[in-house]
């Protein structure tokens, strides 16, 4: 998932992933020296190398058993980025399915609607000692540096995290991403994706406190292991997981939901 900012088209941007870019391809479109470009993108999250002639991101050639993946998740006060913004950021970053390093902080706010305050339990006096957006999202983002982003339906805090760097004067994101939602629909057959119900379903966190961000990390944390555990096809580095949590065909969920009908029997009886 790259921000509309990169100037690579789409097509190009698979090429990266794939079979490659020639070099002409790809200074038709950067506007700048190859070298500030590759540069500027590593600054930014992703690694441009060149092979053979061939342009491509690193994560073509990165074994899944080497991968950095950082598990995020945030908190919000409401779903505008031009009026509302990230209250708590955490996240786990995993290297060959072991926690390595670990951010987590609440941010500074002035304002927070009380359903989310019902939602998250964060209210506005949590945050008075908290950083201030700015301090947090530089941190975040030399914690983050050229890691895999990985959220459960990444696009939401991929876009806010990304969005709320630009809305104080740092560069956006440019890190490859993946999808524990998606992937999840290709490896672990279930009625309901969310990761509330995933974790009543696979006990992936043993002691979950929903719609905050460290736990619901360590959920993703325990999907993410999950998926990868039960992916069937051969995945040998970051760019085939990324593509198979894409293209790879969903399973078929089934038609009732298992709780439900448990449920039912107890009162039965």
């Amino acid at each position: 998932m790259l921000n509309k900012a990169f100037p690579l088209d789409a097509k190009s941007v698979s090429r990266l992933a794939t079979r490659g870019l020639p070099l002409e391809a790809l200074k038709s479109q950067i506007g700048e020296s190859i070298d500030m470009f590759l540069e500027r993108s590593r600054a930014q999250g992703i690694n441009i190398i060149k092979r053979q002639g061939y342009f491509y991101f690193d994560t073509k050639y990165i074994k899944l058993e080497n991968a950095e993946f950082c598990i995020v998740d945030i908190e919000t006060n409401g779903s505008h980025i031009d009026r509302h913004q990230i209250i708590e950021i955490a996240a786990l970053k995993i290297k060959d399915g072991e926690i390595i390093d670990s951010f987590e902080s609440l941010i500074k706010v002035d304002v927070i609607n009380p359903i989310i305050t019902e939602i998250t339990g964060i209210k506005v006096e949590d945050t008075v000692d908290a950083p201030e957006l700015a301090e947090v999202m530089e941190e975040f983002r030399l914690f983050l540096g050229n890691s895999v982003f990985v959220a459960h339906d990444v696009k939401f805090d991929y876009t806010f995290v990304s969005d709320s760097m630009l809305k104080v004067g740092l560069e956006p994101l440019l890190n490859r991403s993946l999808c524990t939602l998606a992937l999840a629909e290709r490896t672990i057959k279930c009625y309901r994706y969310a990761l509330s119900y995933l974790n009543d379903t696979f006990a992936l966190n043993p002691d979950p406190e929903h719609h905050r961000a460290m736990s619901d990390v360590i959920t993703t944390y325990g999907l993410f292991l999950l998926s990868l555990k039960l992916a069937k096809e051969s995945l040998n580095n970051i760019e085939d997981l990324i593509k198979f949590s894409k293209k790879a065909p969903r399973l078929k969920r089934p038609k009732f939901d298992p709780f439900l009908e448990v449920e039912e029997v107890v009162k039965e009886s």
